[in-house]
């Protein structure tokens, strides 16, 4: 089986796509399966054997993504000599729609997953004028697929009801030898917080979306009350030198981290805190669960597939800074809960395998395939 897949988002930036498309590149080069990523150039254009990138422009409103900008003629050579038995689009955008274009010229089956909820991110720019033609588009555009992958439930309920069909499940997994709580590092913690003083981990982007306000509010709440904590801020975006220069206190931003350093906060950390209530899926709740942290977080969007309130994690009412510091502080003051929390919730994700998740992916695209070839025999007998 030959793959070519298109994304608007691909390595070094780094988010939820980026870090599911890393591991699918993992499983493949496994399996030995023949695939060709095209994607967005973070320098000069560049083509090798697996993957052909193009020249790309940095996004107005969001200046660490990056808008590409491919030739058609070079995407449909590149497609020409590889010969794809399937296309699977990540984004639908400037990169997406030349595999859309190539996919119908030449009968090759198309799938697509959705990802981000972009159209919700529009109220945090004050963009909500843009919602309804960009539902439109996204109903055009994926109504070409035979599937359209969806990370959640809650994400294929609500795509299901704005009129995108071809729905199916593309799970998320966790390598949990890499994000496990035997990663813990005490000089590394030393770090950040002195002894008996509790570290809360926050990763994600540090962007509007994210809803930080909701966090730091809560975080201003807890400061006035005698409980010895801080903030750990792992992450970039476009509000991180706002917010660091603010000096907010017991809270320490300190950029993007990778690897093994990453593993290692959340290994060393105590609460996962999370406030976004636009999620697909939160790949970051994995990564934290996995880690053996108790997450507090919304229980909305993507959340929903792995919080279990009062199991490995509290939930708190979206939004709602009040409720969220109130559940941080159960967590802060009830050791017994946080361990017992922390326990339940490392048990939930050793329970997610990648290996599982790409070997239903990769059945599921063996069946479009047939399926396609079947329908093209019948329309042409």
């Amino acid at each position: 089986m030959k793959i070519a897949i298109f994304t608007d988002t691909y390595t070094p930036q780094i988010n939820g796509v980026t870090k599911t498309l890393k591991k699918l590149k993992d499983y493949m080069d496994k399996n030995g399966i023949e695939y060709k990523f095209f994607v967005p150039a973070e320098g000069n254009p560049l083509e090798t054997k697996e993957t052909i990138s193009f020249y790309s422009i940095r996004f107005l409103f969001y200046p660490e993504c990056k808008i590409a900008l491919p030739r058609y003629g070079e995407v449909k050579n590149a497609l020409d000599d590889f010969k794809p038995d399937i296309i699977h689009i990540v984004t639908p955008f400037s990169v997406g729609l030349k595999g859309l274009k190539y996919a119908r010229e030449n009968n090759i089956p198309l799938v697509s997953s959705y990802h981000t909820n972009f159209v919700e991110y529009f109220k945090f720019y004050n963009l909500q004028i843009l919602e309804n033609i960009c539902w439109s588009y996204f109903n055009w555009f994926h109504s070409f697929c035979e599937i359209n992958f969806c990370p959640s439930m809650d994400t294929l309920n609500k795509l299901d009801r704005k009129g995108i069909g071809n729905l199916k499940i593309w799970d998320r997994g966790i390598e949990s030898d890499e994000f496990s709580p035997i990663k813990y590092n005490k000089d590394l913690r030393e770090r950040y917080v002195s002894p008996n003083v509790k570290l809360l981990l926050y990763v994600g982007r540090i962007a509007p979306e994210k809803e930080l306000d909701v966090l730091l509010k809560a975080v201003q709440i807890l400061s006035k009350k005698d409980i010895p904590f801080k903030l750990l801020m792992v992450g970039d975006g476009p509000l991180y030198n706002e917010l660091k220069a603010q000096n907010i206190k017991n809270v320490i931003f300190d950029g993007y981290k990778f690897g093994s350093e990453l593993q290692e906060i959340y290994g060393s950390s105590d609460i996962f805190v999370f406030p976004s209530s636009t999620e697909t899926y939160g790949n970051v709740i994995l990564e934290a669960m996995s880690s053996g942290l108790p997450v507090v977080a919304p229980f909305e969007g993507g959340i929903k597939e792995n919080l279990k309130n009062g199991n490995n994690g509290l939930v708190f009412n979206k939004e709602d800074s009040i409720d969220m510091a109130n559940k941080i502080e159960m967590l802060l003051k009830d050791e017994k809960l946080r361990v017992s929390l922390a326990n339940n919730a490392r048990e939930h994700a050793m329970s997610k395998s990648w290996n599982k998740v790409f070997q239903k992916l990769f059945k599921n695209y063996k069946s479009v395939i047939e399926n396609f070839h079947h329908k093209i025999n019948n329309l042409s007998a």
